[in-house]
């Protein structure tokens, strides 16, 4: 029997299911159905909980095009709460192993409930191999990028996985679509790219819109808050120490340490406990049925939410 938690952060919202209750082949057409808002349950990605020999618990990360990501801010985040709330973790402090390394996460616990999760993301990475990005030799801060009939200045990092990060003088969630995907898909990140637009407000807090490497333009990231976060200390923009990352879904808190070792922390909720029902299971059982054609698109875009 397949159940499934549905967990959000600041909007950025997981399916959290159990290797060990799939019933069903997770494949990329299975992850595109399960992911699409009409034709499944609906998210922005799946958390699947699987054996670790190096952590408490292991995470397996899918986006919702059905392609795996090394890591997400929000979804260990996500993830954490899961472990805590439904897995039995031994108490508020554990390691979790993806994809892209293991990690540390904290949980605050009110009254039984984890209503906020710390996270240790690890150290950032600006060497280009790292990221890794083609064309570039050293560190990729402050490098011109050619991009169709344009040329952008883009700083990139890795923590784990891709990130890509611009500084316009001003945040338009347009240009952010628009652009978003053609440097996702551009020639000189060979693995794709998750990209950040990010404007400076004062020393330590950032504005951010997202356009996510398999998802599309999202509500918040943890991972690309803290890769905005690291880029504007590395490129002298603001300081070390702890900065406020300001996303279409809220904020986050980011702590940038000279060792470029980062920390995120913000809220995280709960939505829905459940099992998929025998008929979407069938449908996921069947690879030639239409009801999970490759082609099948993920979820819609969402506006986003005014911040209060």
């Amino acid at each position: 029997m397949s159940r499934f938690v549905k967990s959000h952060g600041l909007g950025n919202d997981y399916l959290v299911l159990a290797e060990t209750d799939l019933d069903f082949p997770l494949v990329a057409g299975t992850i595109r159905r399960l992911c699409h808002r009409s034709l499944g349950v609906g998210a922005d990605g799946i958390l699947v909980q699987v054996a670790s020999a190096r952590a408490d618990f292991g995470v397996r990360i899918f986006n919702p095009d059905g392609s795996e990501a090394e890591k997400s801010g929000n979804g260990l985040r996500i993830f954490a709460k899961y472990a805590y709330e439904h897995v039995g973790a031994s108490g508020p402090r554990f390691s979790v192993e993806t994809a892209g390394g293991v990690v540390g996460c904290a949980c605050e616990v009110v009254a039984g409930r984890v209503v906020s999760v710390a996270v240790e993301i690890g150290c950032a990475s600006f060497q280009a191999c790292d990221v890794p990005m083609s064309g570039t030799e050293g560190e990729a801060v402050s490098v011109p990028l050619q991009v169709d009939d344009r040329v952008v200045v883009i700083t990139a990092l890795s923590l784990g996985n891709p990130h890509c990060v611009l500084f316009p003088d001003r945040l338009d969630e347009a240009e952010a679509r628009s652009l978003g995907p053609r440097l996702e898909h551009h020639p000189a990140f060979p693995r794709r790219t998750n990209v950040q637009f990010a404007r400076v407000e004062t020393r330590s807090r950032v504005e951010l819109l997202i356009w996510e490497r398999g998802a599309g333009f999202t509500l918040a990231s943890g991972s690309s808050a803290c890769a905005a976060a690291a880029a504007a200390v590395k490129l002298g923009l603001a300081d070390p120490g702890r900065l406020t990352v300001a996303m279409p879904g809220g904020t986050l808190a980011v702590e940038v340490r000279p060792d470029w070792s980062l920390s995120l922390s913000g809220p995280v909720e709960e939505v829905a406990t459940g099992t998929l029902s025998p008929d979407l299971v069938a449908a996921l059982n069947a690879p030639t049925s239409p009801a999970a054609p490759a082609a099948l698109a993920p979820a819609p875009a969402r506006a986003p939410r005014p911040r209060a």
